[in-house]
């Protein structure tokens, strides 16, 4: 009889993939102009953000199922509104990068975010660099590199756009660790769409007022309030599914889990988007880019159970830490990095697994509860 416990994890998973495949042709689908012919990418982010936004007012001040954090307006305007302006730009470039490249050709260049991860974070001083992880990124980017020249399909601009959006996504990573960590602001995934998914519409007017609103006056752009309200449904249902997969896996099922996912996601999108042709020479250039990573993220996990030996942890909060872990696999001693100065390499969200469909769920896939008890530790309190 199959145990419910590993039953649920795999439903998770299976819950996780489909999603997040489903969000991703779910909106190549919308803007494509060949399918549903919604080519504004600006207006159908805002319409996540805003949905989004709302759903998290009502589970924080009128369901109160979560408790809203400490916010003070400083906190709010040196942290909260530079991470939602990356993050705002990250989807909007993201999702522009639809209307020029195929879904396939998208999630081999999306191979590069550990690389743009890693370079982000060396520039701000929040890891450093190492041979063997510089190797890696080598190869991750020759990797990309010959998929791009297989590409039948190549667009410099819709390679521009989401290439900008991977490094934008990556900004906002390495400010979440830099600013809302330092702050001591930790958001579950509820309250970062409370604080940040508002702030990013606010962005967002901005660019959709000067590039998309003068298209919405001349153009006859169709809107079905269905096909919208179950596109942002999706997108929201996913934020939510990472985050019950997190608090059911571990860092390596996680991993190994997105690989499959893009892989069963380049195959799907061959078969719904007929014109998506993959050549050999696509497939080679994201084989050889998916060993870096998976070389990579094996490196990030040695580092991360190397740091957490019980000699530097006592037992009473290497107990606690256990409880806590089936809510965040990806937790990184804090004491680590300050202890090391630059960090070591250790302990950056670099180390971190993103599904860029959801990626406010990243910053919150760290151990609340464990992070200040260890925290408290290092200091001494």
């Amino acid at each position: 009889m199959i145990n419910t416990t590993h039953f649920l994890t795999y439903f998770y998973l299976f819950i996780y993939i489909l999603l997040s495949s489903g969000v991703i042709l779910y909106n190549k689908w919308v803007l494509s102009p060949k399918y549903f012919n919604f080519p504004l990418p600006i207006t159908l982010t805002m319409i996540h953000m805003g949905f989004s936004g709302t759903v998290a007012f009502f589970l924080v001040r009128v369901f109160k199922v979560v408790s809203p954090v400490k916010m003070t307006f400083e906190i709010y305007a040196t942290c909260v509104i530079p991470i939602s302006a990356f993050f705002a730009s990250s989807l909007w470039f993201g999702n522009t990068a639809y209307l020029h490249i195929s879904v396939a050709f998208i999630q081999m260049l999306k191979a590069l975010m550990p690389v743009a991860t890693f370079l982000v974070a060396i520039m701000c001083g929040t890891d450093k660099a190492r041979c063997d992880v510089f190797f890696n990124m080598l190869l991750v980017s020759v990797g990309v590199v010959i998929s791009s020249y297989g590409e039948i399909h190549f667009n410099v601009v819709g390679t521009v756009y989401q290439v900008t959006g991977i490094f934008a996504e990556a900004f906002r990573l390495v400010l979440t660790q830099v600013l809302l960590q330092k702050k001591g602001l930790n958001l579950n995934p509820i309250t970062s769409l409370y604080y940040i998914a508002p702030c990013s519409f606010v962005f967002l007017f901005v660019p959709w007022y000067l590039l998309e609103k003068p298209m919405m006056e001349v153009s006859q752009i169709q809107f079905n309030f269905w096909i919208f309200f179950s596109n942002a449904l999706c997108a929201l249902a996913l934020n939510f599914s990472i985050f019950l997969v997190i608090g059911r896996t571990g860092a390596v099922t996680i991993r190994v889990a997105g690989v499959l996912k893009d892989w069963i996601l380049i195959a799907l999108s061959t078969v719904i988007f007929p014109e998506s042709t993959i050549t050999w020479l696509n497939i080679i250039g994201y084989a050889i880019a998916l060993c870096g990573v998976v070389m990579y993220n094996y490196i990030k996990v040695k580092d991360v159970r190397a740091s957490q030996s019980p000699e530097t942890i006592p037992d009473r909060i290497t107990k606690d830490w256990k409880f806590e872990k089936r809510s965040s696999d990806f937790y990184v001693p804090d004491s680590v990095s300050n202890n090391g100065g630059s960090g070591g390499g250790n302990g950056s969200l670099s180390d971190i697994n993103i599904d860029e469909e959801a990626p406010l769920i990243s910053s919150s896939r760290l151990s609340h509860i464990g992070r200040m008890q260890l925290t408290n530790y290092a200091t001494g309190k």
